[in-house]
């Protein structure tokens, strides 16, 4: 996300935040409301014995209310039954209020203590965003990649290491610690407007539990998913139509741009340099729909193995063929350049 965004999504969580812990108290101000309104009619009830009668219960109940703040709207009655509401009501409510307005500004401002309630107040913020599942270290270099290409993302790790978790939030990233396995961790991590789920915990049936999960609360989710065995990752990708990808350490690359909707093979090392080959189709949008082989050749420092149009392949084409939306492409490059190209490509 950029500054702006970033933002506009603070301000959101904090009006969502707000909400949550409002939500918070809704039994004290029932309970608050309740006894308003049976000491109102109890009052009224009184008056009326003691012939003293108010215009009417709601008048009653009004009154109650300004006594609970202190700020009684009626002389001072005779009946000493009536006197003791004069003593009792700005007690209750002193004591009620003042309660409950301290432990709500003491986590209002509490950060620390309500972690996990800020973490999924800016989740819900986001739309169309990415949820990363296990932040180890192949999850916080698939998350840095993601940040780097600013896209919005929402993190799920039960036990995140202190430094893992303080660098990440630093992205503006929300971090929710929680068990991912429980759909009412998923929903917080807003499952439903997700675009992608990236499942990348060390244990495969716990990946694979999770993605079917996510698959049945959003049918529409992309999901790539870290599996250690090839011929099972197959397996994934031919039944259930999910990215699933090696575990090598050189894969973060691939998992990011996954997440996006391309294809891209796991780098190999040349030279010490890192290589993947990606897919892609080219967007009305991409700033080089118009442009040139040569173009994305030269911008973004890749090489254009080969462009598929009209049901026709063309190995190697020249840097002079021009570009169209709906184009195939094949290209190769290090990490950074296809994320750079992935990501403009929308």
């Amino acid at each position: 996300m950029n500054v702006r965004q970033r933002r506009r999504t603070q301000w959101a969580a904090h009006w969502r935040e707000a909400a949550i812990l409002l939500s918070q108290f809704r039994s004290p101000l029932l309970v608050f409301l309740v006894a308003l309104l049976g000491l109102g009619g109890l009052y009224f009830y009184l008056a009326r014995q003691a012939g003293e009668a108010l215009h009417s219960y709601t008048e009653a109940v009004y009154l109650m209310l300004t006594l609970a703040f202190l700020q009684p709207n009626a002389d001072f009655p005779d009946s000493p039954v009536l006197q003791i509401f004069f003593f009792i009501l700005p007690v209750i409510g002193v004591a009620t209020l003042a309660q409950g307005l301290a432990d709500f500004g003491i986590m209002l401002f509490n950060r620390r203590a309500r972690s996990k309630e800020w973490e999924m107040a800016v989740a819900s913020t986001l739309k169309n965003h990415i949820i990363l599942v296990g932040l180890g270290h192949l999850g916080y270099r698939v998350v840095s990649i993601l940040s780097q290409m600013e896209e919005a993302v929402a993190v799920l790790e039960l036990r995140p290491s202190a430094d893992m978790f303080s660098t990440v939030q630093k992205m503006g990233i929300p971090v929710i610690q929680d068990d991912a396995t429980r759909p009412a961790a998923l929903e917080a991590a807003g499952i439903r407007q997700a675009k992608t789920i990236i499942l990348c915990t060390q244990n495969d049936a716990m990946n694979l539990q999770i993605a079917v999960k996510a698959r049945s609360m959003n049918p529409n989710i992309r999901v790539v998913i870290r599996i250690f065995d090839e011929d099972f990752a197959h397996s994934l990708r031919e039944q259930f139509g999910f990215s699933a990808l090696s575990a090598t350490g050189m894969a973060a690359p691939a998992f990011a741009a996954a997440a996006t909707g391309a294809d891209v093979t796991n780098p190999i090392s040349v030279e010490g340099q890192q290589l993947s080959l990606a897919r892609l189709t080219v967007k009305s949008h991409a700033p080089f729909a118009d442009k040139t082989v040569g173009f994305i050749e030269d911008t973004y420092r890749l090489s254009v193995v080969l462009i598929r149009r009209d049901g026709l392949s063309e190995m190697h084409p020249p840097d002079s063929t021009p570009l169209r939306p709906g184009d195939t492409l094949a290209v190769l490059g290090g990490p950074e350049s296809l994320n750079r190209l992935l990501h403009d490509n929308g």
